[in-house]
């Protein structure tokens, strides 16, 4: 799974790849900094514990993208 989403401080989209078949889990900043995971649970906290829909052009795709991400936490889980 990859999201691009607008963010409200910079031009530049915030990217979050969760890649199982490659074992890619990561997120560049708008800043163009970035964060690398272990595992895609990793990720997900990380998401949850720093970024806020209100950061975002548009609130609903980040809340979207949140949901997407936690389905796929209850799907591997199962």
């Amino acid at each position: 799974m990859e999201f691009s989403l607008c963010s409200l401080d910079c031009a530049l989209p915030v990217e979050v790849t969760l890649d199982e078949d490659n074992g890619r889990y990561m997120i560049k900043k708008s800043d163009s900094s970035g964060e690398f995971f272990n595992t895609p649970n990793e990720l997900i906290l990380w998401v949850k514990c720093n970024f806020s829909a209100d950061e975002f052009c548009d609130p609903m795709e980040f809340q979207a993208m949140v949901k997407k991400l936690t389905d796929y936490l209850v799907n591997v889980d199962v």
